[in-house]
Order: structure tokens, then C-alpha cells, then sequence
């Protein structure tokens, strides 16, 4: 008889726990029993008993012969014709008489109906489960014209059994869109020795929120983004890439950072202009307002605030959205005007999905409170009848929150539709961010796919010894599938929508992600399997369709075969110039050893910028807050950051970038840190990777990072604003010298 901890171990098998892994250190770690065992009941699983659990593992394994049809099926196109395998119960001698009838749905409402008889199907397995002969069956369906989603209606008979069922099918391509620009070549991946790609792209990276400006509202905005796009265009820069736009609380301390949002779905308020909004001109109410001396000594103090406040930034241009959005339903949407019109057209394309937002947005203002978990009880069940009688009792307030989301959307639009007539090969290149809070709209309204009691996180690291339990609810995998990966599908869209690039923040997460018990430490956690053949086709799918590029941010720890599989689906990887080393080899990576099929930076908004590496500024602040977990990891990488500059100059010197005698005493470089910067960016002008992005805060001279992984309040994460304004920063020399180098390497 199996032991209880050996039953655990295999019903973890059979659902995707993973039973152990390596840190960054090389140090297998186990998952606890106690861990399996929570991450199971999150699955809905029974766990007390052996008896329970014996039973759990008969009804996985039996799984598949008890579904007649999987909900969900994911082909590539190249897999023509569709193959569907069912699950049927048929006596003994009836073969022959079994029929099945079905009908496939296309997105354009077009049906095809086709019927087959045991003649026309393959049995490919035969099994008796619960007393009852079954029969694992394959039909071929029959080739489709084109790659999307489908809708399967099938219908089995015997002479005794009758059963119905549904499934989505999901054809895909078996690649990510590539603009032909950037089309790999036939050694992608490889250690090679070639000339720089003559068809690089370049492109200025920014945090939207830092940006000063004339005339916006305290913190960066659409507007402000589409200078900053005409401006990289100018210089013959190819993207302009932002921080996620995702919706957040808007609240400090913990509802700033755009990688924790409240959904990943719906965008943040902020980020309107709302000058720019035409309902706010044709509102006499909203204009008194703007021009009362109150609200210009609001607005004063929010432009003159050295770092972002978020809370009252929103809170002031909310007050005028108020009174912008009553002439707008006065004067557009009862009278049905072509702007009113244009209005009903996105709350029709969006769909209830938008309206349930509004309605999150609308309870938890009338609660006064972010979090749905410290809602009136009644409030957190998304299908309850009392939140039912909120929806109607506010419909007013929710059309405003649908409202809001309209014209982010149309400010979107337009900085996108200026990328493309400026002729930026991609423009707006979007992140997304790896999920979203446990305590807001996602969570919420999706409380049938999340798994619930978990966290998501990371095991232990150089600065994180117990682990990181980041806040998000995991999807479940099971679940996913039984949904038709529509919040995925829904996800992907909503993010690549207005963009020519997504960045997909922690690539690992489409193969495996860490669960972490609530209650439990970080370090108790265990990973998770997704299906990634699945995840991966269908952000090929919304790839091809949107037209834009993929980028998965593949640091760290990540195995090999998750690169060549995100290589495969052709997936730029992301590399950072702190990072490409010849390891174990310290020294830096030559250009012409970067892989092609990516994207390179110097760095990010978790990172020091060039000017606050080589002051050795995030060491310095780290040591401050205590996070250095010894006294000797601290030394070592003081040492450490000695020893790469000298390596970093060496590497530039290679490439004749640098003279041979120039020096390498930190402290002398001081006053050459601009110079030394336009050179480090020219080494990488010369990878032959296919995308480079230039920091602004790197150009700009800006000495501290946006945001130091591990504090929350001791550091001013997400709201370190630009030094200088936008319309310095357009006239700043050192791009123009930054632009001339691009274009003599690339020419």
C-alpha cells in the first residue's frame, strides 16, 4: 500500500506540481508535502484521507475517458485537417452503430455541417471506466481557410447512448508576426561572427508617469507620450516603449507600481489629458472649474511636487472628467451625434467585459475602498443578487467609468495612428505585466478561473534569501482550459491593441509559475506547470493578427529549452547589457556574440541606469536600506562592481570605441559619464540584434532607477520624475549625436 506522502506525490504529478527545482545559487529545493497539499485543495482537490486521495488520482486518470470532448482545442494550421479526439461509451457489438453529427461555427457567424459513421472515424483506444466500455475515437474534421477561433458543436449517438457537447477550437499560426524588416536570419541563436544587422530598429524607452512637461497635469500623459513619438520618429527612431498602462488604486504604498495592477485588462486614468478631451472645451462647468484659483493651486502643487502623487493627480482630473461627461451625455449621448454614436460603437465592441469593470470601479468608489476583500460581504461575490441590484440601481455611474475608458482608449489611438503616419516601423511597444492583484477586478470577476488561497511568487535569491511572494492570484491550468483560455485570449488583445510590440513581463510564466501558499513563506513554494504549447500558439494567433511583435523578458533563471521554444514561436528574447557575459567568464559579451532574434538594452526600471551604475548608486542605497542580507554579500559585490567597469571598458576598447590609454579609474570618468554613455549604446548598435532600446532616464543623465526590488515605502518607487521637462529633453544635443551613430552604423 502506497503511503500518504507518496499518494500526494503522485496526484502533484498528475496535476502539474512540480517536485522540485534549482535556485540561483545551484541548491535543489523540494516541495514540501504541506505545500503539495494546499496547492491541491486550491485545485479543488481532497486530500484528508488516503481513501480521498487514492480516489482523486482514479478520477484524473479517468478524466479524460469521462469529458466526451475537451472544451478547448489548440491546432496549428499547419496541422490541417482538424483531428478531435472524443471519449464515448458504447456497449459491446455496437461500434457499427455509432453517428456523430456536428457543426463548426467560424467568428462570422458561418456554420458548416458535416455528419460521420463508424466508417469514417479512427478508434484508437479501448478501455472499460466505472463499469462501462468507452472508446477513444479521433475524427477528422476538415481543413479551414484561415487561423482563429471556432465553435464546435458535436453530437454523438448509439442505440443507446446520446450525448452533446462543445468545444472551442483555436487555429493558429505556428510563429509570431514579424514585420519583414525583421525577419530573422538562417543563423538566428547562433555564436556567430558577422557585421552588425543593417535592419536594427531602434527605439527610446520611457516611463510615461515620470515625464515633466509644460503643461500636464503632474504626471507624464497621451500627450505628452505622442511629442515624445514624434520627436524619436525625428531622430529615425523606430518605437517608443512605456511602462505598463494597466490600472492600479492610484494609492500609495502599495497602489502605485503599474506591475501590480487591479487588471490588466482596463487602463489607468492617469494618463488622460484631460485638457485634450473635447467634452471638457464644450463644458461651461468643467472650464469654471479649471479656471477656479482652487484648482489651479491643486494643479500648481501637483506639477511642482518633486515625485508623482498619483492619488492627487487622479483625484483632479476625475473632478473635471465629472462635468466633461455630463455635457458629453446631454449634448452627444441622448441626442445620438456622431461623438455619442462613437461612444455606443466601443461600449458594443467591449462588451460586458467593460461594463463589469465600470461596475468594479463604481463599488469600490461608493465603498471607498480598493480592496474587494473588505467589501460588505455581499459585494464580493460577483454573481450575487445584491451586486445585480447595484448594477441597475448605478447605471449612470457606470456608463462615467465607461466613459473614462473610451476616451483613453481614443488618446491611445491617436498617438498610435501619429507612430504610423510618422513611418516608425513599429511605434507604441507595450508591457505587460506578469498578473495582477489579488484584490482587484481580475480576481474578482474571475473567481472561477484564479486558484484560490495562492499567491504567485519566486524562490530564493541574491537579495531575496526567503523568497518573493508577489501579491497575484495564480490562474489556474485546468481551469484555463475548461474557460476556453478566453482571459488569456482577452489579456493578449487588450495589450497588443494600439502597439507594433508587446513585452511579455517573466516569459517563464507561460511554461511554469511559483505558487505560494497564503500563510505560508516564500521559500515554501513549488512550481506550477501551464500548458505553453497552447499559451504560446495563441499569442501567435493574436500576434499575426494584431501585427505586432513579441518580446519575452527571458532573465534569469530560465532554462534553455524555454529559449528555443520561445526562439521557435519566434519570440524576440530580451537582453541586457549588464547581463550578457561570457559566463562563467565575467567578462562582457563581444556585439557580435548577442543573438539576433531579440531585443538589447543596458537596462530597466528594476536596474540602475548607466550614470547610477557606474556611481555605484543602487549599492550605495541598498546599503542604506539594509538589504543586503550580509555583510559579505555586500563586499563582494562592491568588488564585483570595481571589477565590471574595468571589464565594461575593455570590452568598448575591443571594438575601438575607446582609445587604448583611456583610463580606467572610475573616479576620473565622472565627467565623461555622457560620452561614455553614447559609447556603451553605440556597442550595442552594433549586435545584430533586432531591436535596441535607448533609455531616456540613461540620456537624460538621471542617477537613480525607478524602482529597488524588496522595499515598498522606504524607497519612492514609480515616482521618481524626469530631472529635467520634455521640451528641454527634445532639444538635448546628446540625442541628436545618439541618432547620427545609429545611422552611420545601420546605413
Amino acid at each position: 500500500m502506497p503511503t500518504y506522502e507518496e499518494l500526494i506525490n503522485e496526484l502533484s504529478g498528475l496535476c502539474g506540481i512540480v517536485p522540485e527545482y534549482w535556485d540561483i545559487f545551484g541548491i535543489r529545493h523540494e516541495a514540501p508535502v504541506e505545500t503539495k497539499k494546499a496547492i491541491l485543495r486550491s485545485m479543488g482537490m481532497n486530500t484528508s484521507t488516503p481513501v480521498e486521495l487514492e480516489d482523486e488520482i482514479r478520477r484524473k486518470r479517468n478524466r479524460p475517458w469521462n469529458i466526451f470532448v475537451e472544451p478547448v482545442k489548440v491546432i496549428l494550421f499547419t496541422e490541417q485537417p482538424l483531428v478531435l479526439t472524443v471519449h464515448v461509451p458504447v456497449r459491446e457489438g455496437e461500434e457499427q452503430s455509432i453517428i456523430f453529427k456536428c457543426t463548426l461555427e467560424d467568428e462570422k457567424g458561418g456554420t458548416d455541417a458535416f455528419s460521420f459513421s463508424h466508417r469514417d472515424v479512427e478508434i484508437i483506444d479501448r478501455r472499460i471506466i466505472d463499469g462501462i466500455r468507452h472508446l477513444k475515437i479521433n475524427i477528422v474534421l476538415k481543413t479551414v481557410k484561415e487561423t482563429g477561433y471556432y465553435i464546435l458543436d458535436i453530437l454523438y449517438m448509439s442505440s443507446v447512448f446520446g450525448i452533446s457537447g462543445t468545444s472551442k477550437i483555436i487555429v493558429t499560426p505556428d510563429i509570431c508576426w514579424l514585420p519583414a524588416q525583421l525577419e530573422p536570419s538562417p543563423h538566428d541563436g547562433k555564436d556567430r561572427l558577422e557585421s552588425p544587422a543593417k535592419n536594427k530598429t531602434w527605439g527610446t524607452s520611457v516611463n510615461l508617469y515620470a515625464l515633466r512637461s509644460e503643461n500636464n497635469w503632474g504626471i507624464g500623459d497621451f500627450t505628452d507620450l505622442g511629442k515624445i513619438t514624434e520627436w524619436t520618429a525625428r531622430l529615425g527612431g523606430g518605437f517608443v516603449g512605456i511602462n505598463p498602462l494597466h490600472a492600479v488604486p492610484n494609492r500609495r504604498p502599495f497602489g502605485i507600481s503599474p506591475y501590480s495592477p487591479v487588471t490588466r485588462l482596463y487602463k489607468n486614468p492617469v494618463y488622460l489629458d484631460v485638457a485634450a478631451v473635447p467634452d471638457t472645451a464644450e463644458s461651461g462647468a468643467a472650464r469654471d472649474l479649471i479656471d477656479s484659483d482652487s484648482f489651479q493651486s491643486e494643479l500648481k502643487t501637483v506639477r511642482n511636487s518633486l515625485l508623482v502623487d498619483y492619488r492627487n493627480a487622479v483625484a483632479i482630473k476625475m473632478s473635471v472628467l465629472l462635468p466633461a461627461f455630463e455635457s458629453f451625455y446631454e449634448n452627444h449621448f441622448l441626442k445620438g451625434s456622431s461623438r455619442g454614436r462613437e461612444f455606443e460603437n466601443y461600449i458594443s465592441r467591449e462588451g460586458k467585459l467593460l461594463e463589469n469593470f465600470a461596475l468594479f470601479s463604481v463599488i469600490r468608489d461608493k465603498t471607498g475602498t480598493a480592496s474587494w476583500h473588505d467589501w460588505p460581504l455581499e459585494f464580493r461575490d460577483f454573481a450575487s443578487p445584491e451586486v445585480e441590484a447595484f448594477r441597475k440601481e448605478n447605471e449612470r455611474d457606470i456608463l462615467f467609468h465607461q466613459y473614462v475608458q473610451w476616451l483613453i482608449d481614443e488618446q491611445h489611438k491617436e498617438v498610435a495612428e501619429l507612430a504610423r503616419k510618422l513611418g516608425m516601423p513599429v511605434g507604441l511597444y507595450h508591457d505587460l505585466a506578469v498578473g495582477s492583484s489579488d484584490d482587484g477586478f481580475d480576481a474578482w470577476i474571475g473567481y472561477d478561473i484564479f486558484a484560490e488561497g495562492m499567491n504567485v511568487g519566486a524562490p530564493p535569491d541574491d537579495f531575496n534569501p526567503s523568497g518573493q511572494n508577489w501579491g497575484f492570484s495564480p490562474l489556474d491550468p485546468e481551469k484555463m482550459k475548461k474557460s476556453g483560455y478566453e482571459f488569456l485570449v482577452q489579456t493578449i488583445r487588450k495589450n497588443m491593441l494600439h502597439g507594433g510590440a508587446l513585452r511579455i513581463d517573466h516569459a517563464l510564466g507561460m511554461f511554469r509559475l511559483f505558487w505560494v501558499p497564503e500563510g505560508a513563506k516564500p521559500d515554501h513554494g513549488a512550481y506550477v506547470r501551464y500548458p505553453s504549447e497552447d499559451i504560446l500558439r495563441i499569442i501567435a494567433l493574436e500576434s499575426s493578427r494584431n501585427k505586432t511583435i513579441v518580446i519575452a523578458e527571458d532573465l534569469g533563471t530560465v532554462g534553455e529549452e524555454v529559449r528555443e521554444t520561445l526562439a521557435r514561436f519566434r519570440m524576440l528574447s530580451y537582453k541586457l547589457l549588464y547581463f550578457e557575459r561570457n559566463y562563467p567568464d565575467p567578462s562582457f559579451r563581444l556585439p557580435e556574440r548577442y543573438a539576433d532574434l531579440a531585443l538589447c538594452a543596458v537596462t530597466t526600471h528594476d536596474l540602475p541606469t548607466i550614470y547610477g551604475y557606474w556611481a555605484g548608486r543602487d549599492i550605495q542605497e541598498k546599503i542604506r536600506l539594509g538589504l543586503y542580507p550580509s555583510d559579505e554579500l555586500r563586499d563582494r559585490q562592491i568588488a564585483e562592481r570595481q571589477r565590471d567597469r574595468g571589464l565594461l571598458l575593455q570590452a568598448l576598447k575591443s571594438q575601438g570605441l575607446l582609445p587604448d590609454n583611456f583610463s580606467t579609474d572610475p573616479s576620473a570618468l565622472c565627467i565623461m559619464i555622457p560620452s561614455l554613455c553614447l559609447t556603451i549604446y553605440e556597442y550595442l548598435s552594433l549586435t545584430p540584434s533586432k531591436l535596441l532600446a535607448v533609455s531616456l532616464d540613461d540620456m537624460i543623465g538621471t542617477i537613480d532607477q525607478q524602482n529597488m526590488p524588496g522595499t515598498v515605502d522606504t524607497y519612492p518607487n514609480w515616482m521618481r520624475k524626469t530631472p529635467m521637462y520634455l521640451e528641454k529633453i527634445i532639444n538635448e544635443r546628446i540625442f541628436h549625436t545618439l541618432s547620427k551613430i545609429f545611422g552611420r552604423n545601420h546605413r
